[in-house]
């Protein structure tokens, strides 16, 4: 913010310092709904082995543009995404890449928890069979036990493998939803607002295995809760509108934002 308070409307660049570990890079990302343009001109790193949250009031992009990652756009017919995303320096936008391949790299984890009408067990080992990762039975017991445990929810389960995912509170069923994205070894793990129907114990347990998952993935998650982002992440990205107007280290927003708007938001002005 400069000295008279006044916003600053540059546009800020979420680029990482200098040989910092890129996991995912944007440039002059735009999006539109049919005639109306939802995300301006988003310049934004996500850093490997971190975890990089995305916040800023309802409507303001943060949730679509986490979307643009995985293309999960491509399933809306009047959205239209232009600028240049790349995973490890590859176009994932490229015409010869595969939407489905690219989601099993860049897995996914939703608001609200949506296990499979399925056993707990063929929840995990749905995605190997279907990928081809696994396909020997044992190949596939070994991917559900390891999925599970990363997933801090195989003590639980473990005697109860064959009864449905949707019978799982709500904490476990998300996540159960988290092992299941893990399963197919992923690179990347979206999370958008993976806590919002969640009692504060269940979002405990998610915030202590998103800090656990971040020291072997690259984790960006959208988050309403300006505590939560606080406490699990590294980085953060404040939206407004459908731009990015700050990118900084999350101790910095939070103590030192340099946009007025920032400001505002986390200490509760507007949002």
């Amino acid at each position: 913010m400069s000295d008279s308070g006044t916003i600053q409307m540059s546009r800020p660049t979420g680029r990482v310092p200098e040989g910092a570990p890129v996991k995912i890079a944007s440039r002059d990302v735009n999006l539109w709904y049919g005639e109306k343009q939802a995300l301006f001109g988003i310049d934004l790193d996500v850093p490997d082995n971190h975890v990089t949250a995305l916040i800023g009031p309802s409507g303001c992009g943060k949730s679509t543009f986490l979307r643009c990652l995985n293309r999960m756009n491509d399933t809306i017919d009047i959205a239209r995404v232009a600028g240049d995303i790349r995973l490890d320096g590859e176009d994932i936008y490229a015409k010869a890449i595969d939407p489905v391949q690219l989601r099993a790299r860049v897995g996914m984890v939703f608001q609200k928890p949506n296990p499979f009408p399925k056993s707990i067990y063929e929840n995990v080992a749905y995605g190997p069979r279907i990928h081809g990762i696994a396909t020997s039975k044992k190949q596939i017991d070994e991917i559900v036990v390891t999925s599970l445990q990363k997933a801090s929810l195989w003590e639980e389960v473990k005697d109860r493998l064959d009864e449905p995912g949707t019978g799982l509170s709500g904490g476990q069923q998300q996540r159960l939803c988290i092992a299941r994205a893990i399963a197919v070894s992923p690179e990347v793990i979206l999370m958008d607002e993976p806590c919002s129907a969640l009692d504060p114990i269940a979002t405990d347990r998610i915030e202590q295995l998103i800090l656990e998952l971040k020291e072997n993935y690259c984790i960006a998650i959208v988050t309403h809760s300006m505590s939560q982002a606080a406490r699990v992440s590294q980085r953060t990205a404040f939206f407004h509108l459908g731009y990015l107007v700050e990118v900084g280290d999350t101790a910095d927003i939070f103590t030192n934002p340099q946009d007025k708007r920032t400001q505002d938001y986390i200490t509760g002005r507007f949002g």
